[in-house]
């Protein structure tokens, strides 16, 4: 092997492993405080949304009549524990009574949720009654016929959660199909359920008398046609929101997202103001 072929081995062999000065490695592994508390917090989250409703009254009623600080996350950006603001002791004791009283619903441990399921469906009915018996004592007081109250304060207060009930449905679910299903959903119950089980009994009653059940239409077929025009317009909408270039049913730039919401609202308004005219004779209808 001549000089150069040696230069060569010793170059070679430089990139060989090889044991250097320090022959010895010591790893040391520190917790990181910032990365645990984002674990733990969605640790948290994800517990939270398994576990639906609570396991005994005593924990109702002490959420029921504590005040908590509004919003997703208990702890701030320090990590420590939120306190309640004034705006947050203000809605708990606007909300108390409610609060107290649906907190005597049954825990959802107990015959596999059925109990709570009953007895929520049952309380919702005799708000909903006692909902339709003031607003027509308001619309009394106020000089507004049944009609309209019907179609605002009614709607309105039995239509807000739905309201609510799609808006998470919609931040929480991937798509828009989840809040969208609810309200089609809401309405279906209503009109055959809520419609079909109190005229059927209606009718069972009044043929144990040996009369026929009557129901006045009123301003009920110009209201209904009404508002099958308005929910086409706003299915085509929703249809047209799908587009790939305006970015999702519900998503999208700002301002698809703000103009849709406003043709909406537009929509609504104009349902009330022509029905309303309507039951007072200042629009012919059929």
């Amino acid at each position: 092997m001549d000089e150069e072929d040696a230069r060569r081995a010793d170059i070679a062999r430089m990139g060989c492993p090889s044991l250097g000065e320090h022959t010895r490695l010591e790893v040391v592994i520190e917790e990181s405080y910032e990365f645990k508390s984002t674990v733990d917090k969605l640790i948290k989250k994800t517990n939270l949304a398994l576990v639906v409703g609570s396991s005994s009254w005593r924990e109702q009623f002490v959420s029921a009549v504590t005040v908590s600080a509004a919003g997703d996350d208990d702890e701030d950006e320090s990590g420590e524990e939120r306190l309640p603001s004034c705006f947050d002791y203000i809605m708990h004791f606007l909300t108390v009574f409610w609060k107290v009283l649906f907190a005597f619903v049954p825990p959802t441990e107990y015959w596999s949720g059925w109990a709570c399921f009953l007895v929520s469906i049952s309380l919702i009915g005799v708000l909903t009654a006692v909902t339709g018996d003031l607003a027509s004592h308001f619309g009394c007081t106020v000089g507004l016929k049944d009609s309209v109250t019907a179609v605002v304060f009614v709607a309105l207060g039995t239509s807000v959660p739905d309201t609510f009930a799609s808006k998470v449905a919609a931040v929480q679910d991937q798509y828009a199909d989840a809040s969208i299903g609810n309200v089609t959903g809401s309405n279906a119950v209503n009109v055959f359920l809520g419609i079909g089980v109190a005229w059927t009994i209606a009718a069972v009653y009044w043929a144990s008398k040996g009369k026929p059940f009557l129901v006045k239409p009123g301003t009920l077929a110009f209201s209904v046609t009404l508002f099958t025009i308005f929910a086409f317009v706003s299915i085509g909408v929703l249809m047209y929101r799908r587009r790939p270039s305006i970015g999702g049913e519900l998503g999208g730039p700002r301002t698809a997202k703000a103009l849709t919401m406003v043709f909406f609202l537009l929509v609504w308004l104009t349902y009330i103001l022509l029905a309303s005219l309507e039951a007072y004779c200042q629009v012919k209808g059929f």
